[in-house]
């Protein structure tokens, strides 16, 4: 090869539609402020919770994946790319996550909830896999996808069945959020965000199985770009057909697994493991019915212009995605307007995709003239900061 590889406009676009979806689940939960007004109508109560059951059916843990798969995508394009001139990337890579997580760490000032802080410290461990071949990678993701840490709970339950389970401890630090969150104070809500959300989040992190979860995607990005199935041809176009087919099949198994668990498995602590493994797979199978169904409509007549729309949000993601933090927790916090207070899920969702809107307006304005989103910019200059 002697050029790099060309931009993917189907990815962008797939990035651009997690970016939304992540937007309106993020409003609907007051950016992790959970609460439910009490001063609503009963039909607005009933409408909230048809809604807040759809997004998060749609959207919970399947928006995340989307974007941890295009992450690890985006590390083999960028290697890829630096091989060919002959370059090893793995030691810029560790810079650049070292920046993102800078990145992170203002985004969480805002917003407890945020994923490049993770990103930045589990991309790390991309750089001992990068050079193994295909087969050993698709082993490990395959692992870690299986949820190991988990089993081990579950050998462990099922071996003293009468062992006692305490609450999981992101519990405690999400009980202390509504100390900072709703008070008037900036400076208070930065300080609570970054010492007791980010260990809150840490915990809920590592008892939801997301830890392993995405570094597993990561890997799985990284072979979707060395196969090229992003890239339109006949073998992409077949490899897409039988991803939705199976992971559908997959996820209607997997959903109805879910659905019985609770009474099927009364101990606690096997069930526990058991619906933390399962979510996991059940969010994966729907999260891979997502990506094939829009890389597919993608490419016809009827779909493409509708689904490119949100080319332009996904080629800003890192400043749209710290932007929206900033302006969500501005609209609902208590140093802000405070409209936790009176928006259920019906009103917040009005204002996620009102939100949304302007997000995709200021996008398209903004790459019709640059190249890269504000933050971008910045990251990029700085990611080849003393390369020649």
């Amino acid at each position: 090869m002697s050029s790099t590889v060309p931009r993917l406009q189907v990815v962008d676009a797939l990035r651009g539609f997690a970016i939304v979806s992540i937007i309106l689940l993020h409003n609907i939960e007051h950016y992790d402020l959970y609460y439910l007004p009490s001063n609503l109508p009963n039909w607005i109560r009933t409408f909230d919770s048809g809604i807040w059951k759809s997004l998060f059916f749609l959207f919970s843990g399947k928006s995340y994946a989307i974007f941890s798969l295009l992450f690890g995508l985006t590390f083999f394009i960028q290697s890829n790319n630096q091989e060919i001139k002959g370059k090893d990337f793995r030691a810029r890579f560790v810079w650049r996550l070292f920046l993102l997580f800078i990145f992170g760490l203002i985004n969480s000032a805002f917003y407890q909830g945020d994923i490049l802080t993770d990103y930045a410290v589990i991309g790390l461990f991309l750089i001992p896999v990068a050079r193994l071949n295909d087969k050993a990678v698709f082993w490990i993701a395959l692992v870690l996808m299986f949820q190991p840490y988990e089993w081990i709970n579950f050998i462990l339950a099922v071996q003293n069945p009468d062992i006692k389970i305490v609450d999981p401890a992101s519990w405690f630090y999400f009980d202390k959020m509504g100390e900072y969150i709703t008070g008037n104070s900036l400076i208070e809500t930065w300080i609570g965000n970054l010492t007791n959300g980010k260990t809150a989040v840490f915990y809920w992190t590592w008892e939801n199985g997301r830890i392993f979860q995405t570094l597993s995607l990561f890997m799985l990005g990284m072979l979707a770009g060395r196969k090229s199935v992003f890239v339109a041809s006949i073998e992409s176009k077949r490899f897409w057909f039988r991803t939705i087919i199976i992971s559908f099949m997959l996820f209607l198994l997997l959903f109805t697994v879910k659905e019985g668990l609770n009474s099927w498995i009364s101990n606690k602590a096997i069930r526990s493991p058991i619906v933390t493994i399962e979510t996991s797979w059940t969010n994966m199978a729907f999260m891979l019915v997502m990506v094939s169904g829009f890389v597919l409509l993608f490419q016809t007549d009827f779909f493409y212009k509708l689904l490119n729309s949100f080319s332009s949000i996904g080629r800003m993601s890192l400043s749209n995605y710290i932007m929206m933090s900033i302006i969500g927790s501005f609209i609902y916090y208590g140093f802000g307007l405070g409209l936790y207070q009176y928006a259920g899920a019906t009103y917040s969702l009005f204002i996620g995709i009102l939100l949304a809107m302007l997000e995709g307006f200021f996008s398209s304005c903004w790459i019709n003239r640059f190249n890269h989103g504000p933050l971008e910019t910045i990251w990029h200059k700085m990611t080849w900061i003393g390369s020649t």
